[in-house]
């Protein structure tokens, strides 16, 4: 839907030598489609002559897959999450120094026209930010990419998905051990790492332009059979909390994302439309406080996709050198928090008695 129709509009920068699926299905549809050539073979794959690669694979697989890219002497954009765990990002950040090659992960709202003007127009400071909250509703793709050529391949060898399903169980018990139940699982890899972590890392983002340090967790809850969570941070030694909630509605073709600052006097909300509906604007609004007078002002950037954008981020990145936008340790600080509040949830549940 995404990474390979970009990649070929910016043809300027990448030319795709080949995609890598285990799924016969796939590898056709990819083939007729967008006249690329294929490979059932990872190894095969990275033995052509690359500069680059783009992993879009199930989560658990990242870990290997940028490693294999670097031992080859490559360069990786990785999707989101990058790891489950600080452990497992850390290797990848030594393979990516001793490499000398660009890490860039998958976060494109750091590329959101509306998402960089927001970080020059916080109407408020550190000293007098009150409130953050996060808050989305998410249907999933399907009701946002009918419109797009796709295909879902239901032919992957199912020893493949024991051993990637080993691997995850694997990676998750060294970010958080001791997750047994299968719901909580559920919600840690979903909830948590495949869906808010998207907030987690934008809010890291204005926090340090706030120049507001990382705070304490005081809450965690993962609910509705691992189908949602919600995790609650105290900011600035209790001036500030941040509240973030992530629901999947799985029937309702709706989507909802907003991120809102309040400060004393004023509030910046960010409300993203579904990503998977290209170059329409996130909502910035600017309101403030006059007394009674109450000033609501909207902001609108520009129409650039940020899919696109954080594409032309990483081959700036690789070319001209450019500072990554989007770095492993950030997704190390996003993970540690995910981990965290996960852990804070399996806490109080085991201390209240209720199974998770």
């Amino acid at each position: 839907v995404e990474h390979i129709p970009n990649l070929l509009k910016l043809h300027r920068q990448f030319k795709i030598l080949g995609v890598y699926d285990p799924s016969r299905k796939v590898r056709a549809f990819v083939a007729e489609e967008f006249g690329l050539e294929t490979f059932s073979d990872l190894d095969t794959l990275l033995a052509m002559p690359l500069d680059a690669v783009v992993i879009a694979s199930p989560d658990a697989l990242h870990r290997e897959q940028s490693l294999a890219a670097f031992a080859r002497g490559l360069h990786v954009f990785c999707e989101k999450p990058l790891c489950y765990g600080a452990q497992d990002i850390d290797e990848l950040i030594a393979a990516r120094d001793r490499a000398g090659k660009v890490l860039q992960v998958g976060y494109m709202k750091r590329f959101d026209p509306s998402y960089e003007a927001a970080l020059t127009l916080l109407p408020g400071t550190a000293r007098t930010l009150r409130y953050i909250s996060v808050e989305v509703t998410d249907s999933d793709a399907w009701p946002f990419i009918r419109h797009a050529s796709t295909c879902r391949g239901d032919d992957v060898a199912a020893e493949l998905i024991a051993s990637t399903e080993a691997r995850q169980r694997e990676q998750v018990d060294r970010a958080v051990p001791g997750l047994d139940d299968p719901n909580t699982f559920r919600g840690f890899v979903g909830a948590y790492c495949s869906s808010i972590i998207h907030d987690v890392n934008a809010v890291h983002g204005l926090l340090d332009v706030l120049g507001v340090a990382d705070g304490d967790i005081v809450g965690a809850s993962l609910f509705a059979k691992g189908e949602a969570g919600q995790g609650a941070v105290r900011l600035l030694d209790g001036q500030a909390l941040w509240n973030m909630v992530h629901v999947a509605t799985s029937g309702l073709p709706d989507y909802r994302e907003r991120i809102t600052l309040y400060f004393d006097d004023a509030s910046l909300e960010l409300e993203f439309p579904s990503p998977y509906l290209n170059h329409q604007p996130t909502r910035l609004t600017v309101r403030t406080g006059d007394g009674h007078t109450l000033s609501s002002r909207d902001i609108r950037s520009g129409y650039e996709e940020a899919f696109v954008e954080e594409l032309k981020g990483f081959w700036s990145a690789i070319v001209d050198g450019s500072a990554v936008r989007n770095t492993a340790e950030h997704a190390r600080r996003d993970m540690m928090l995910l981990a965290g509040l996960t852990r804070h949830h399996l806490a109080q549940s085991k201390h209240s008695g209720v199974r998770p």
